[in-house]
């Protein structure tokens, strides 16, 4: 016996034969059958009449018919109001991410979205460290990863892989020369994030190339970075679209071409594998084409 072999025995009931009720159900007439059978065998009770022509109620399904059927029409009308609510785009989203990639990506996003849903409201926290999704209650936390994602308890959905470049002032240029090889970048002074200690390359053969850095000045803000190196203090390793402005003013000049990055991935991390409320679907939809 289970809580469907009671929902059969209330359409059967409301619908008036077991034909009826197999329709609206989307079963078989034997699985109806069945179900309306356990329960029988389960209260040991005779809940139907059956003839040919007709289903008709005992007293005893009268009675059960009387106590169960608004338990289940409130149960489906809970259904069908979960339902709407999960595709409604309404609600606080709860967003961590890096400061340049909450800017530069994640803010037309909103704003868009905050004009397009009035019942939609949006929190963007700014961070660089490691956030506990879960213990702070977030609904996205975007990652910035310069490897593959590590191994979590979280679901991983990488939204960009995004190129980077090293990038320099003419200015600085002037001074120390165009290096035409990843191993020159050691002749110039490095401004680089937090935890860089060396930077990867990879030449047109597909072979790994190091450099080992001493930098003059170490953030994890790509904003500041790109200050420094528009000012000429040093070579910086930056995405390409966050420095396309100051590429197309004349401030910076992108060097060494011929060799490859490791490009900056970026995830979203997400509570769990249930299905997504109608508002992180709607947002994580209107980044990915950006």
């Amino acid at each position: 016996m289970s809580w469907d072999d009671f929902d059969a025995f209330c359409h059967v009931a409301h619908e008036g034969g077991f034909t009826a009720a197999a329709r609206t159900l989307r079963w078989s007439k034997s699985r109806v059958s069945a179900a309306i059978a356990r329960l029988e065998a389960a209260l040991d009770s005779r809940l139907l009449e059956r003839t040919t022509r007709r289903v008709r109620l005992t007293a005893q399904g009268e009675e059960l018919y009387r106590k169960a059927a608004p338990v289940f029409d409130r149960l489906r009308a809970l259904r069908d109001e979960s339902a709407a609510s999960a595709r409604t785009v309404a609600g606080r989203l709860r967003i961590a991410a890096p400061y340049e990639f909450a800017a530069h990506h994640l803010g037309p996003v909103a704003t868009d979205l905050l004009a397009r849903y009035p019942a939609l409201e949006i929190d963007i926290d700014m961070h660089y460290d490691r956030v506990d999704l879960v213990a702070d209650r977030y609904d996205i936390v975007f990652t910035a990863l310069d490897t593959v994602l590590p191994d979590s308890g979280l679901v991983a959905r990488r939204i960009f892989c995004l190129q980077r470049g090293i990038f320099a002032a003419p200015a600085l240029l002037g001074r120390y020369g165009a290096p035409k090889a990843p191993s020159d970048l050691a002749l110039l002074p490095a401004i680089a994030s937090g935890d860089d200690a060396e930077w990867l390359f990879h030449d047109a053969d597909g072979t790994s190339l190091t450099v080992p850095l001493v930098p003059r000045m170490r953030s994890p803000n790509a904003s500041l970075r790109l200050q420094a190196a528009v000012a000429g203090l040093g070579v910086a390793r930056i995405t390409a679209t966050f420095c396309a402005p100051a590429v197309a003013a004349g401030q910076l000049a992108r060097l060494l071409p011929d060799f490859d990055c490791d490009p900056l991935r970026m995830y979203a991390l997400l509570p769990g594998r249930q299905r997504l409320p109608a508002r992180v679907r709607v947002f994580l939809q209107a980044l990915a084409p950006r």
